[in-house]
């Protein structure tokens, strides 16, 4: 096997089975692997660190599957997924939701893959050069164990591009996905576009909040930013949310929302549709002088690298300082980050700033954080992206 060398003292992080290595950590590189390689990690000493997969564009010269010399083969991957699928079986046999999400990457020993379930149809992420090279034998291994009538590829996120990669999408078995696709999720019925639909289609990170959440909702009148295709605001309105406005910049997401209400036989009456920016809708309900009980914030990604922190703290507490101004002293703003470069001790400080600008006391009732399907690996803290904190207005 070709072998990556570390450089003397670099190889505490494996040790504690952290998977990835970067490009200033290596001495040197033997063999001649080319991209997607299978390679042999050692330390300084020729001490066996894993078995990984080289990426020669990347800073993350290599991902490890495992963290002792193995083979990469077929036999191998399609043990590690049917381990990743075994660990969501209580979700497969749930009769309230029939999406979610079988294979979360490096949390599930399969660094830079994603496959995500809808019904009878998977959509699959191949993030990393190492997923890349073994596509097509992870697509055998995900039909035959999973029995699904087609598997869509939506292969376009920035990871991929610092892999070197270039975006790709389309079928990669089986039948082409629906233009849209109802799932079920604890009582609602969600319209999904895998084709052109953000992220795979849905949040499914999101799925355990959206439920977690509807005890705030019940009796007032909530805010629903960033709404996309109006989960968050089924959720409220199933919860006996007085009324219900969703905000949205995208047109068509709004119009998905349209139907989502007619699937869920949400009461369309307590709920209305606004197309504006967040922002500034947040500041003119000020002028407005309006008032309501809870106000969801799920802003996407602000911070895609640490470099961007500085500028995307800004915009979150800028964000919580305009929304906690129309929230009534008892009610509750819930507010997320999906930016993983935003830990969760900053982003509780970047709440707390907000509402000490806004000259209003609050509280942590509850902390959120991304759905079980989507697990945080103990060696891999850089798997917790989502946190969400639930705040309540004391005064």
């Amino acid at each position: 096997m070709k072998v990556v060398r570390l450089k003397k003292g670099r190889e505490a992080s494996l040790l504690r089975r952290h998977p990835w290595v970067f490009s200033g950590a290596i001495e040197a590189v033997e063999g001649g692997p080319e991209s997607g390689d299978s390679v042999l990690v050692v330390s300084h000493d020729r001490q066996v660190l894993g078995t990984g997969a080289y990426s020669p564009q990347s800073q993350i010269r290599v991902r490890l599957f495992c963290f002792h010399e193995c083979e990469i083969n077929k036999e191998y991957l399609a043990l590690v997924v049917a381990e990743a699928i075994a660990r969501r079986k209580h979700l497969q046999n749930d009769p309230e939701r029939d999406a979610f999400r079988l294979v979360f990457g490096e949390s599930d020993l399969l660094p830079g893959l994603i496959v995500d379930r809808y019904r009878d149809f998977l959509v699959c992420q191949f993030q990393s050069t190492g997923m890349e090279r073994w596509k097509p034998e992870l697509v055998q291994v995900l039909a035959e164990l999973t029995g699904c009538r087609g598997i869509y590829e939506r292969s376009e996120s920035a990871a991929r591009k610092r892999e070197g990669l270039a975006a790709a999408e389309g079928v990669l078995y089986g039948d082409s996905p629906p233009e849209s696709l109802l799932v079920r999720e604890y009582g609602l019925h969600l319209e999904v576009d895998i084709v052109t639909g953000q992220k795979t289609g849905a949040y499914l990170d999101q799925a355990e909040n959206r439920r977690l959440i509807r005890p705030y909702c019940s009796g007032g009148e909530v805010l629903n930013c960033f709404s996309y295709s109006g989960a968050f605001s089924m959720a409220a309105l199933q919860a006996g949310a007085t009324r219900v406005t969703s905000v949205d910049s995208s047109g068509p997401a709004l119009k998905l929302l349209q139907r989502n209400l007619q699937h869920s036989q949400s009461a369309a009456e307590r709920h209305t549709s606004v197309e504006a920016r967040v922002g500034d809708l947040l500041r003119d309900w000020q002028k407005q002088n309006r008032k309501v009980e809870l106000v969801i914030l799920d802003p996407p990604k602000f911070a895609d690298h640490k470099s961007h922190v500085i500028k995307a703290s800004r915009a979150y507490k800028d964000l919580s300082l305009q929304a906690v101004k129309l929230i009534r002293p008892g009610g509750h703003l819930v507010t997320f980050s999906c930016s993983g470069a935003i830990d969760l001790k900053l982003f509780q400080k970047i709440t707390a700033d907000a509402f000490l600008d806004a000259g209003v006391q609050g509280e942590i009732v509850q902390y959120l954080h991304q759905s079980p399907d989507h697990p945080v690996a103990l060696t891999f803290p850089e798997s917790q992206y989502l946190k969400g904190l639930v705040c309540r207005v004391t005064g």
